[in-house]
């Protein structure tokens, strides 16, 4: 459990940022996935099935070693063609869409200092009312909503935040997001009552997501969080590579998190200046709305510089 500045080289293994033993490692992982016949390589007219973006997560995630990358991106696809995710999320009701939002950590319409988005997780908004919604959901359908808000993130924020200027040299496509968890006015009883909803959505991402965690700031944090934390860890929500990007701050976290995050990019809650509560729609800052102008209702992707709705099917 970190309490200081991330150590993360957002750069490092990504494209344009590679060893050679990090590209020795990403040909012989298209090679193998190409014999294994879940990749396809691109050419002049069609792109590759999978970018080098999305491979080069599965590797990070497994530190490069290409058999266990390998295993986890094949289970990955297998997942998601047993659940058929294309269609689930082409198909998802745009309405209980919008609404699953409230359950989940939400982009606040800005970036960190790498250009990575920012999100906030007031798990205090669970409570009450919104927690006896979340509990009637069946389990099934709370994986379906926890999937599509995943699809959202990989497949729109961070593809917007890549088109907006952002660090590197060259700069690397954005893949991962910073979240900001906030534990204020959450009692024990909430977070206990919560558990099985965090635990399955941090195992999805974790087997399915890999390496989409940037940084993750814990403010107000609770005297009782070292006790939450030990039974994180002993229930494996999140591998050692995810545990080691996460920032235990409590109350004194402005320091920090301006270490991490601009003031203007920073909801004033936090120690900043954006006008941004958990509940609220994105807060666009005036590069991104160049791009888009504003979030799309429901599921939606970004393509080749533009929103592009999903085409809905009959099911």
């Amino acid at each position: 459990m970190s309490d200081s500045g991330s150590d993360y080289d957002i750069l490092s293994g990504h494209p344009g940022h590679l060893t050679s033993d990090q590209e020795q490692a990403l040909n012989t992982f298209k090679q193998n996935l190409g014999s294994a016949g879940v990749f396809k390589p691109g050419s002049d007219s069609t792109p590759a099935s999978h970018d080098d973006a999305l491979l080069l997560r599965f590797l990070r995630a497994r530190k490069f070693d290409v058999q266990k990358a390998q295993k986890q991106f094949l289970d990955s696809e297998a997942w998601r063609k047993e659940n058929d995710i294309e269609n689930l999320y082409a198909n998802f009701d745009p309405e209980e869409f919008e609404a699953a939002k409230h359950f989940y950590p939400r982009w606040t319409g800005r970036r960190d200092k790498h250009g990575v988005p920012v999100y906030v997780y007031r798990l205090a908004a669970l409570s009450g009312p919104v927690l006896k919604e979340l509990q009637a959901v069946p389990q099934e359908r709370r994986r379906q909503r926890i999937t599509a808000l995943w699809e959202f993130m990989t497949r729109f924020t961070t593809p917007v935040c890549t088109a907006l200027p952002h660090a590197g040299d060259p700069p690397a496509p954005i893949v991962a997001v910073t979240s900001i968890i906030d534990f204020a006015d959450c009692s024990i009883g909430t977070l206990w009552s919560l558990r099985a909803h965090l635990q399955q959505a941090s195992t999805m991402a974790t087997a399915n997501y890999p390496e989409t965690l940037h940084a993750v700031a814990v403010v107000n944090a609770p005297g009782y969080f070292s006790t939450v934390w030990g039974w994180i860890k002993e229930q494996n929500w999140f591998d050692e590579g995810t545990r080691n990007k996460i920032h235990v701050l409590g109350t004194d976290h402005k320091p920090m998190m301006l270490k991490l995050i601009d003031a203007e990019n920073l909801p004033k809650i936090y120690g900043g200046q954006l006008d941004f509560q958990f509940e609220d729609e994105p807060n666009l800052d005036e590069d991104a709305k160049k791009v888009i102008d504003s979030v799309p209702k429901g599921p939606c992707l970004f393509l080749d510089g533009k929103v592009v709705i999903p085409e809905r099917t009959t099911q």
